[in-house]
């Protein structure tokens, strides 16, 4: 196995020679809980700690270490390094961090793409596919759309679902696949592709952690059996793991009850394109597409020509974008407030010892 295998980059090389680094190790995080993380290389797989300058030094959770990163490290001990940097991050797919207003989690780093799995049999959702779809693209990273346990329907029903699918999400491709049967499987690896990395996205009990074991052929994810009473697998993946194949590498998540929006302005726009193409035409730049007059979206919308389902989906996200942003402009507004007064009394203090 090489580092290319892993996927790393020439641009990540050169990085870590400009800024004289290339006298430590280079690994990529595989997993992580709680802060312990497990780094990779050609050579073995290390339990990783990072250093306390890197501790005390990040202004927030997104500058440590996240699965898929690529770090400097040293060995310590055996099977041991320390983790003293962490290289840019050409992507990082993230969501609003669940139950902390205004800030983000970070899903995974150096994504080339996301396949978002999605059941045809139980809560199908296409208001979820969107909202996945908007944190890839807000990314930059290139969707693939998987629906999975494709042999719990039949064939006019899986033919009508991805119509109805392909006519909200249009350009993104979409395969559908039974882990059970195993149609599908030989699709979706025409699209994978040796030293690329690919994020999987879904729901718990979508079947992730088993495509994973179907693609490599073997047994590696832990899977439990099929509920008959909710009519799913019993989520079994507690953390994010990487997992280097000959066919890519592949990214396992916990299954997501909540996607939630950060500033993603192009995500959206890139998600929602037909309702972005029509604002251009609205009367007043600032239309919010709800009540105004000679709105182009809205007169769309009356004439059938956009779906009513994407539409609201649409404008749920940009307000919970918008709530977001001022959100974080409110924090960032009590942190300098409370650093003027930090200042202030430092200076009396100092005015009151002479």
């Amino acid at each position: 196995m090489t580092l290319e295998d892993l996927g790393y980059t020439v641009a990540l090389e050169n990085y870590r020679k400009e800024h004289g680094l290339d006298a430590f190790g280079i690994g990529r995080v595989i997993s992580e809980h709680k802060e312990r993380y497990v780094v990779k290389n050609t050579e073995n797989e290390y339990e990783g700690e990072i250093i306390g300058n890197l501790r005390f030094s990040a202004s927030s959770r997104a500058d440590f270490p996240a699965v898929g990163d690529w770090v400097v490290i040293s060995e310590y001990d055996e099977n041991k390094v320390l983790i003293h940097s962490v290289l840019p991050r050409k992507t990082s797919i993230e969501r609003q961090a669940v139950g902390k207003q205004g800030e983000k989690q970070i899903i995974a780093t150096n994504i080339d793409h996301a396949l978002i799995l999605q059941a045809v049999d139980r809560d199908f959702n296409l208001n979820r596919i969107e909202r996945y779809l908007t944190i890839c693209n807000a990314a930059k990273v290139e969707p693939l759309i998987i629906l999975t346990k494709t042999d719990l329907i039949d064939d006019p029903q899986l033919t009508e679902l991805v119509g109805t699918l392909q006519k909200r999400t249009q350009r993104v491709p979409v395969i559908p696949l039974s882990n059970e049967s195993q149609h599908g499987i030989e699709s979706l690896k025409t699209y994978l592709t040796k030293g690329k990395t690919y994020c999987l996205l879904g729901s718990s009990g979508v079947g992730k952690s088993t495509l994973i074991n179907n693609l490599i052929g073997m047994e590696v994810m832990a899977t439990t059996a099929i509920s008959a009473r909710i009519n799913r697998g019993k989520h079994t993946t507690t953390h994010r793991e990487l997992i280097v194949t000959e066919k890519g590498i592949l990214i396992d998540n916990p299954g997501m009850r909540e996607v939630g929006i950060t500033d993603a302005p192009d995500g959206l726009d890139m998600t929602f394109d037909a309702i972005i193409e029509l604002s251009a035409q609205c009367k007043f730049s600032d239309c919010t597409h709800t009540n105004e007059i000679d709105c182009a979206v809205l007169e769309a919308l009356s004439h059938g020509e956009i779906d009513r389902s994407s539409y609201e989906n649409y404008l749920k996200m940009e307000r919970e974008k918008e709530h977001f942003e001022l959100t974080v402009a409110e924090k960032r507004k009590k942190d300098k407030d409370f650093g003027k007064m930090v200042k202030e009394f430092k200076k009396r203090k100092n005015r009151n010892t002479y």
